[in-house]
């Protein structure tokens, strides 16, 4: 299999114009900015998912192109290139910042579905967003609840970047938290994208607050810069962090953590070790290599997209209309043969706590 075919470039599909006889999906991957460092493994994932679809006699005889668009810019330059794909692609799939979420949304007006893979800000949708990822309050209420029984974590902190979803986050687990009995000490929402963060004051803040542990809404590099200043200080040892956004890419740009006191809750992991996490890596590997971007959980999510969109064209369900009942119905009880043949089906529901072992994210509990 070639999983270079199945990516089209953006001007050369624009001059060609449309294609009734290829199932061709706008593929939003941040390939620059905060989040940059991730979307090298969410184009091979989703390139993996489309030559699956391929070899697999594609879809309704549809062959399946992506056609890549970088979501790592301003929200207001994606959108735009979005809507000028308009009539040029059948389906919208990725991930990115929520800001670039919204953006998209409004822009594309429920034409044509769009499929958001990534943990969500939460909140209600236009007509045609399809949502895989989860809500901060499904997210990350069950590591809260974990960390403070079995660490007796009373007194909290929130560190994220200023922009839809952090803030999200920061109520969501600001509500968690009374409700466990503990409390919010100290808070900091940083200006995101630019000027980047202060890691060294923020660090400071949280020691002169006595928090125990803080929950890092942080994205990207500026998460990877965060995690290196806090695990050379004074607190790295005896204050507990917990993100919603660290993956395997952002651990390895990190250098890696050993301080026993960094935790992920996230849909999926490298090492989680399940059947469909396992089968998944090897195909990743059996087509890309060794060398190749880490299957992180948004790259899986990417991989999930494309399938799913698939499925949403076989069963005719890809349209604004029909697409959320359709997609809802597609991952919550699948009927027999609705997603592509040869494909891992349906992705699992709920989530993992994992802890930072060096360069490892170890699962310690499924949610």
């Amino acid at each position: 299999m070639d999983s270079t075919a199945v990516v089209r470039d953006r001007v050369e599909v624009a001059v060609a114009g449309p294609d009734p006889g290829v199932l061709r999906l706008g593929l939003l991957l941040p390939l620059s900015g905060a989040l940059g460092l991730t979307g090298p493994s969410g184009l091979s994932a989703a390139s993996l998912a489309a030559t699956e679809v391929n070899a697999a006699g594609g879809v309704r005889g549809r062959r399946v192109e992506l056609v890549l668009l970088d979501a790592g810019r301003a929200p207001r330059e994606v959108a735009a290139d979005a809507v000028g794909m308009l009539g040029l692609v059948d389906a919208f799939v990725g991930f990115h910042t929520s800001d670039v979420h919204r953006a998209l949304e409004v822009a594309l007006g429920g034409r044509v579905p769009y499929v958001f893979t990534p943990p969500h800000e939460g909140g209600t949708r236009l007509p045609g967003v399809v949502l895989l990822g989860e809500s901060p309050g499904r997210q990350l209420a069950p590591a809260v609840r974990w960390l403070v029984a079995r660490r007796g974590l009373r007194r909290w902190a929130l560190v994220g970047s200023d922009y839809i979803w952090p803030r999200a986050v920061h109520r969501a687990v600001s509500a968690i938290v009374r409700a466990v009995g503990a409390e919010v000490v100290w808070e900091r929402l940083v200006p995101f994208p630019e000027p980047g963060i202060d890691a060294e004051r923020i660090v400071a803040g949280l020691a002169r607050a006595g928090a125990e542990a803080v929950v890092v809404s942080l994205v990207g590099r500026e998460l990877a810069r965060f995690n290196r200043v806090f695990a050379a200080s004074a607190l790295a040892q005896r204050v507990v962090r917990l993100s919603g956004a660290l993956e395997e890419n952002v651990l390895l740009a990190t250098g890696g953590d050993d301080t026993g006191e960094l935790y992920a809750a996230m849909r999926s992991f490298a090492g989680q070790g399940d059947d469909r996490r396992i089968a998944l890596a090897e195909r990743y590997r059996a087509l890309f290599g060794g060398g190749a971007p880490v299957l992180d959980v948004y790259a899986e999510g990417c991989y999930d997209g494309v399938l799913l969109t698939a499925a949403l064209a076989a069963t005719g369900g890809l349209t604004a209309s029909k697409a959320q009942v359709e997609a809802a119905r597609l991952l919550a009880d699948p009927p027999r043969g609705a997603w592509p043949v040869g494909s891992l089906g349906a992705p699992s529901p709920g989530g993992f706590l994992a802890r930072a072992d060096g360069l490892d994210l170890t699962v310690i509990t499924r949610f």
